[in-house]
């Protein structure tokens, strides 16, 4: 051992002599010379292995997880609470006078007045809005509104007709059951018949005043469903209402006016009470999860054209009648029963490819009346949202249909197809203003679509953006994609994607904007072939348009031709409108079409199951 010891330092001592300069020697590259001298090379090799696994380490340490960003989601739903109308606070705890051996009050008194007393002893739940609209109300105004002596008028008959029959409108008549008082009565029990016309007044006003509320803003609150609802919920004035109503020459009008007014909700209805009038008839089944393509064999076709011959028209049927006849339930699709089936596609509105998936067979079975009358329902819930008149100029979006529809003077001017956000990058419900159209637009990028799928391929190939012509910036300064870590980007890092005007821009060249916290307006697309399609819910959230130049024309209150030169010159201009529009973006699986005809649509985000557990949730907390 201390022969290599010395062998060792008078190797550093050559080496020392060799370099002509006497100086220390740094401590890492002195510990290096030791081991190459000292340290076998196996173990110089573990080492160095551990050495870069450190390293591996350490970088793997500074890389941020790839994060998502995901949309809102569905909530159990949690109903509007009751509480205990506080009538202590018009209670009058003043002995207002004597009562003689009959029973019956001395001339004079008031009957209200006599009536205070029962007030004491009186529990009834209702809305907190309701229930503090009746208090106030009869704080200010202490008289009777639906008795007259030692009976009920025909104004409170006339107000509880409309109450029970609330669920015409929607509504549900046992939300605003009130129990009459008998018309006979012992005139010897004088004091307990003001007590029991007390009960029934303010019973009375509170069910009023909860159905003033219920027609005006709905029963739900949809923000509570989930947050692809953002409605601020109406906050009506139910105490000035109430006073209204006590004045109003026909009170039963006045109350049912509190309903959504104009032709949408009349023809919602006249569509509900149609359907509860008729009778369900035969049906045809198919299989629901059928994909029938031509040219296969499948054992639905029978139910397919027993379908056909049931829904379609006469002139179908009788242009066919020799291949219905001929027909005898064979499982091949073949060309013949594939231009059947186009022909029907086609008579329906659906794209005639001779495919029979779900669009055509929802217009082959159609659904029950049951199915119906439960989308008018929740339809006319979902109306109280919007505003109780709608504009006579608007635009309306409504998603399960795939359509957007400019208003003018209250009938359609122009409708066209929509793409709309997938199931996981759904569109929201709301309603808003267009402001401008921006020609020739910028697309900012949302952070949902930079993170979610961007930066994966970018942490593989970081100058992924800069090839496709985008600019990034990094804390507001511009940046290439490139020269940036992709690796440690994360949630709140403060990076910025768009894409200039160009041919290939994904807002292709306009956009119409209502500035919105969800970053959702309307806009053209290169993806033209998505208008075909009968289903057509592919975005990321916004509303492609079909016929961009048209709705912008329509806005701006131009012409296509104007709207073309504000393209024409390729740069990026925004144009604002001289008087904003209300826009609907909703999502209504039950609507009108402007000659009144409900139609009826697929519940493409599955809301309409989660409206009706909020309704349910809402009539067991009020039932109980």
């Amino acid at each position: 051992m201390s022969i290599k010891i010395r062998a060792g330092v008078a190797l550093i001592a050559i080496a020392v002599s060799f370099t002509g300069v006497v100086a220390t020697t740094p401590p890492v590259q002195a510990q290096g010379l030791l081991d190459a001298l000292f340290k076998s090379p196996a173990q110089r090799k573990r080492e160095q292995a551990a050495r870069e696994q450190a390293r591996q380490d350490a970088a793997a340490a500074r890389q941020v997880k790839p994060v998502r960003i995901s949309g809102p989601s569905y909530r159990t739903y949690k109903p509007d609470t009751l509480v205990k109308v506080d009538f202590g606070k018009i209670a009058d705890p003043v002995v207002t006078g004597a009562i003689d051996d009959m029973g019956l009050a001395p001339l004079g008194i008031d009957p209200f007045e006599e009536g205070r007393p029962a007030l004491a002893d009186l529990s009834v739940s209702a809305l907190p809005e309701a229930a503090e609209a009746v208090v106030e109300h009869y704080s200010t105004h202490p008289a009777y509104m639906w008795v007259a002596g030692t009976a009920i008028t025909d104004r409170a008959r006339a107000v509880i007709d409309v109450l029970d029959a609330a669920d015409e409108v929607g509504l549900s008549a046992d939300d605003y059951k009130v129990e009459v008082p008998a018309d006979g009565f012992d005139v010897t029990q004088g004091t307990e018949r003001q007590k029991e016309l007390m009960a029934f007044e303010m019973k009375l006003s509170v069910a009023v005043a909860s159905y003033m509320l219920d027609a005006t803003r709905g029963r739900v609150d949809p923000n509570r469903i989930s947050g692809y609802h953002d409605f601020k919920r109406k906050v009506p004035d139910l105490a000035k209402q109430l006073e209204a109503l006590s004045k109003a020459s026909d009170p039963d009008e006045a109350l049912l006016a509190q309903n959504p007014q104009g032709a949408h909700f009349e023809a919602l209805t006249a569509e509900l009470k149609r359907l509860q009038d008729l009778d369900e008839g035969a049906r045809i089944e198919i299989a629901p999860d059928v994909l029938l393509k031509p040219g296969q064999s499948n054992p639905e076709l029978a139910n397919v054209m027993a379908a056909i011959l049931m829904k379609g028209s006469d002139e179908l049927k009788s242009d066919n009648a020799l291949l219905f006849a001929s027909y005898a339930g064979k499982p091949e699709y073949d060309e013949e029963l594939v231009a059947l089936v186009k022909a029907f596609q086609k008579e329906a509105g659906l794209k005639p490819d001779g495919v029979v998936g779900p669009a055509t067979r929802r217009a082959m079975v159609g659904i029950t009346n049951a199915d119906k009358i439960e989308k008018v329902r929740l339809a006319m819930e979902r109306a109280r949202w919007l505003p109780g008149v709608l504009a006579s100029r608007r635009v309306f979006i409504n998603q399960p249909a795939y359509t957007a529809t400019y208003v003018e003077n209250g009938k359609a001017d122009l409708s066209m197809r929509v793409v709309v956000g997938t199931k996981s990058n759904q569109t929201y419900f709301f309603d808003d203003t267009i402001e401008l159209v921006e020609f020739n637009p910028y697309w900012g990028v949302p952070q949902s679509i930079i993170f979610n799928e961007m930066v994966p391929k970018l942490r593989a190939d970081p100058s992924y953006l800069d090839r496709l012509g985008y600019e990034v910036t990094a804390g507001g300064k511009r940046v290439s994609s490139s020269n940036i870590n992709w690796s440690t980007v994360g949630r709140g890092s403060n990076i910025g994607v768009r894409q200039p005007p160009s041919d290939g821009n994904a807002l292709g060249e306009l956009k119409i904007l209502f500035p919105n916290s969800h970053a959702i307006y309307m806009h053209d697309t290169p993806s033209k072939s998505l208008f075909q399609r009968d289903t057509r819910a592919y975005s990321h959230g916004c509303i492609r348009l079909q016929d961009p130049r048209a709705m912008a024309a329509k806005v701006l209150g131009t012409s296509v031709d104007a709207i073309g030169g504000h393209i024409a010159g390729g740069q990026n201009k925004q144009v604002q409108l001289s008087t904003q529009i209300p826009v609907h973006v909703a999502y209504f699986t039950a609507w009108p079409d402007d000659a009144g005809k409900v139609e009826y649509f697929a519940d493409v985000y599955a809301r309409d199951s989660y409206l009706r557990k909020a309704i349910d949730a809402t009539e067991s907390a009020r039932g109980s």
